[in-house]
């Protein structure tokens, strides 16, 4: 967090550092600094840190290995809200997702928000936060997962048969999977719906498609 109109040399090279490393920047009124310090000198810039490590995409297929399944991953594609975040997390714990791959721009990271909204989540699935995801996904279709992104405009996911390796990838709130990472996936499905609106929030979005997984190993291919 930074203070709303600070240019000088100090901030600047707080800015250039933090966009380098990926990390999100919010310029806040000064009022806004000084509740979030709670009585704390801040000098016009807060930081928020959090321990926690993430894994790499060999931790995700060892956690498949260890219980005997086929690797399930889902792929967050700019996901920018940490209630969202938290909320798939905790969705993935539930489902029996091996990992979730994240890249490190224009993503939210594991931050104390996450953590909260996933209910201890964060600390079972393995998070992995890649420089590129569509590299992550290269990698992924290399290693014999077949990788699905969830769009509007997509074939309906009842029809697909989700058995074995799988990788569901979820796009950003309002904007959907990027055309890029949606080119490289094997093929696109669209959750059915009925009212007006035709789009759903992502972790919503991605709840569904992760219980139609499970659906497809549970009780094979249902149309």
């Amino acid at each position: 967090m930074l203070a709303s109109g600070a240019r000088d040399e100090r901030v600047s090279a707080i800015l250039d550092a933090a966009r380098e490393r990926g990390v999100p920047v919010k310029f806040c009124e000064r009022a806004s600094l000084d509740r979030a310090a709670d009585g704390a000198r801040h000098q016009g810039c807060i930081g928020y840190a959090v321990d926690f490590e993430y894994s790499d995409i060999d931790e995700i297929f060892g956690a498949a290995q260890e219980r005997g399944q086929a690797p399930f991953v889902i792929v967050l594609d700019g996901i920018e809200d940490p209630h969202n975040f938290g909320s798939i997390l905790r969705s993935c714990e539930c489902g029996g997702v091996h990992g979730v791959i994240i890249g490190k721009n224009r993503q939210v990271p594991v931050n104390d928000t996450v953590i909260k909204v996933a209910e201890g989540a964060a600390e079972y699935v393995k998070v992995v936060r890649a420089v590129n995801i569509n590299d992550a996904i290269r990698e992924l279709k290399e290693r014999g997962v077949w990788v699905y992104a969830l769009d509007a405009a997509g074939d309906d996911i009842y029809s697909a048969d989700l058995k074995g390796a799988v990788a569901l990838v979820v796009g950003a709130e309002g904007k959907g999977v990027s055309r890029l990472t949606e080119k490289l996936c094997d093929g696109v499905l669209s959750l059915p719906m009925r009212g007006n609106i035709n789009s759903l929030n992502a972790s919503v979005a991605a709840a569904l498609g992760i219980y139609r997984k499970v659906e497809c190993d549970r009780n094979g291919r249902v149309v």
